[in-house]
C-alpha cells in the first residue's frame, strides 16, 4: 500500500524500537503523529529537522502531539545503520558527515550531542534489494523528481539517466518506511491527524510545519 495524501496512512514498517515503547498510527487515534525521518549520516537532519522536531515535541505533546523518529537509509549502508542508532539513542554519539558539520559548528561535547532526543526512535525496516531496475522503473524516478524531464534536451538527459542508473546500482537495500510514503530524501516529515489521516510528506526543510501542527490540533 502506497500512502496518499487525504486518505488512511499506511503503518509504519520498522524493524526495531530502540527508544520507547513500539507504537504506530493505529495505536495513536486521537492524537496528531508527526514522524521525523532521517538519516544518522545526514547533516541537515541535525542541524534544522531533529532540532525542530524536539521543539515541537517540548511545546505540543501535552496538547495532543505525539513525535516519533524513524531512521532510514537508502545511501551509505555501513553509516546508516542500527549500530549507530542505537549509539545515537544511548549516548548522542554522531558519525560520519554528521560530525564533520556539526563538529565545525561547535556543537559537539566529545563527538556527542549535548542533547538527548526525547521521543521514541525506530528503525526503518530494511530488505535486500533483488529486484532489477527496468528502464521504466528508472524513468518514473527520475520525472517524480526532475521537472519537464521530457521536454529537456537529449543530452541533459541522457546525463540525468545515466546519474539515476548508478545510484540505482549503489542500492544494496529498500527501506519499507521511506518507499511506502514515496519520500524524496532526508530530512523528510510525515503529518497525520487525530482520525489516522495522511496530511502531508514533505522533503527538506519546512518553517511551516509548527502552524500545520497547531491546525491538525485544533480541528
Amino acid at each position: 500500500m502506497t500512502a496518499e495524501i487525504g486518505q488512511p496512512a499506511p503503518l509504519l514498517s520498522v524493524s526495531d524500537w530502540v527508544q520507547g515503547e513500539p507504537v504506530n498510527f493505529d495505536l495513536l487515534s486521537g492524537r496528531v503523529v508527526l514522524v521525523e525521518v532521517f538519516q544518522v549520516n545526514c547533516p541537515g537532519c541535525f542541524l534544522y529537522a531533529l532540532p525542530q522536531a524536539i521543539y515541537l515535541h517540548q511545546h505540543y505533546a501535552e496538547q495532543g502531539l505525539t513525535v516519533l523518529g524513524v531512521a532510514t537509509a537508502f545511501e551509505d549502508f555501513d553509516k546508516n545503520n542500527l549500530d549507530n542508532l542505537v549509539r545515537l539513542a544511548e549516548s548522542g554519539e554522531v558519525i560520519g558527515e554528521t560530525r564533520l558539520a556539526l563538529n565545525q559548528r561547535g556543537e559537539l561535547s566529545d563527538g556527542c550531542l549535548p542533547y538527548r532526543i526525547p521521543f521514541p526512535l525506530a528503525m526503518d525496516r530494511l530488505n535486500k534489494r533483488e529486484d532489477i531496475m527496468t528502464d521504466d522503473v528508472i524513468l518514473s524516478f527520475i520525472r517524480a523528481r526532475v521537472p519537464d524531464f521530457d521536454q529537456q534536451p537529449d543530452s541533459y538527459r541522457q546525463q540525468i539517466i545515466k546519474q539515476a542508473q548508478r545510484y540505482f546500482q549503489s542500492l544494496s537495500y529498500r527501506a519499507e518506511t521511506f518507499e511506502r510514503f514515496d519520500l524524496k530524501g532526508t530530512p523528510s516529515h510525515i503529518l497525520v491527524d487525530k482520525r489516522g489521516i495522511l496530511r502531508d510528506c514533505a522533503f527538506g526543510a519546512y518553517p511551516e510545519l509548527e502552524t500545520r501542527v497547531l491546525g491538525l490540533l485544533q480541528e
